[in-house]
């Protein structure tokens, strides 16, 4: 492995467009268990991202805070325990946080620019492009993308369960080299720190496997809803994808201008090979599963060794009813899942079909769109 310092500089300090993550905990004034905002360190990362963009970078700001703004509205104490009253809460603190937001850019003749996002907006291509779009449209103004989980709307099924999991997502989306992550601990323990002492936060992650996932642990603070553990599922999805994490302390103070100098701050996950195209991100990593079908050994083979397109007569078994258009797992003979792809045909068009030859489609189904259950310019492999 390279010196840390030049993997820093080639990694963190070249990265022309860049997603920072902001979370609630970080935002929050001390002593304010019912989540106000200390309003000084807001404006210490707007001064800092607008630094950034000033010096000709595109940075996109994923922030949480609108329950907590929110909560410190209406002189609630406790978060909310139920969906409807999380959603109400977040309805009165996304303006409150947005102002914040708003009033800092316009220091720096910048604006704010709210984009609020379910996890539908992601499962949908057309949707996906459009936020990708406007994104990029922002990046031309005098703008900030700033960018939320659209709380007041979120459902159970359609919420991402905290920012980090968002974060890694518009890093995806907008192809940006770096995502930095910040929160209220200064990077990835080696070890989990003990009472009194304060542990040694690791320099480098080469790559995030079981050994990396085992340094994880889920003490969170009241206002949060993630914890290290979803920081280091983000950053394996983004470091998988091809793009790199940077895991720091953002109570620290100017803590996003001396990673971009290069200073040895926080924990830098490096980048895995082979960066996907914009659309295999969007099938491996974004869109969520309908489904899944299972292949037989010699489909497997095909598939991961020969870069085939996946033929009814290598499918075994299907489940979870997925509809023609949707994203299905692939899983081998054992059930291990290897793959993900666009199916060409519902669940119920592939239970008739599968183990037969191409050939025998139309004679089966009436008709035949294609001659692959899933083609291979519609697949992405897992790992």
């Amino acid at each position: 492995m390279q010196d840390a310092a030049n993997l820093r500089h080639e990694h963190v300090c070249s990265a022309r467009r860049i997603v920072i993550k902001v979370g609630t905990n970080v935002l929050a004034a001390s002593g304010t268990p019912a989540g106000g905002l200390d309003d000084s360190r807001v404006g210490g990362i707007v001064d800092q991202v607008a630094a950034l963009v000033k010096a000709g970078r595109q940075v996109a700001l994923v922030t949480s805070g609108a329950i907590g703004c929110g909560m410190s509205e209406l002189g609630l104490k406790d978060r909310p325990a139920t969906l409807p009253m999380s959603q109400a809460v977040a309805s009165v603190g996304q303006g409150v946080l947005m102002a914040h937001y708003e009033r800092h850019f316009r220091r720096h003749d910048l604006h704010g620019a709210q984009v609020l996002l379910t996890h539908e907006d992601f499962d949908n291509r057309e949707r996906y492009l459009n936020a990708c779009n406007t994104i990029h449209t922002l990046f031309e103004l005098p703008c900030v993308p700033v960018v939320n989980e659209n709380d007041t709307i979120s459902t159970e099924e359609i919420r991402f369960g905290d920012n980090d999991r968002l974060a890694a997502l518009i890093t995806h989306l907008i192809r940006a080299e770096l995502l930095i992550l910040l929160t209220s601990v200064p990077g990835l323990y080696s070890e989990r720190p003990s009472r009194g002492s304060g542990g040694q936060v690791l320099d480098v992650v080469e790559r995030v496997d079981e050994r990396i996932e085992s340094l994880a642990y889920d003490d969170r603070a009241p206002l949060g809803v993630g914890g290290m553990k979803s920081k280091i599922e983000a950053a394996r999805a983004t470091t998988e994808a091809g793009e790199a994490v940077l895991i720091a302390d953002g109570r620290a103070p100017d803590v996003i201008r001396r990673a971009m100098a290069g200073e040895a701050v926080g924990t830098l996950f490096l980048p895995q090979a082979g960066r996907l195209s914009s659309y295999k991100q969007w099938i491996r990593f974004t869109s969520r599963p309908r489904g899944a079908v299972q292949v037989d050994a010699g489909a497997r083979a095909a598939l991961v060794e020969r870069g085939k397109s996946l033929l009814p007569s290598g499918i075994i078994a299907t489940e979870g009813g997925f509809q023609r258009g949707d994203v299905v797992r692939v899983r081998g003979p054992e059930g291990d899942e290897f793959a993900r792809g666009l199916s060409n045909y519902s669940q119920a068009e592939v239970e008739q079909i599968m183990g037969r030859q191409t050939s025998e489609i139309e004679k089966i189904l009436g008709h035949s769109y294609y001659d692959e259950v899933i083609h291979r310019d519609n697949l992405a492999l897992v790992n």
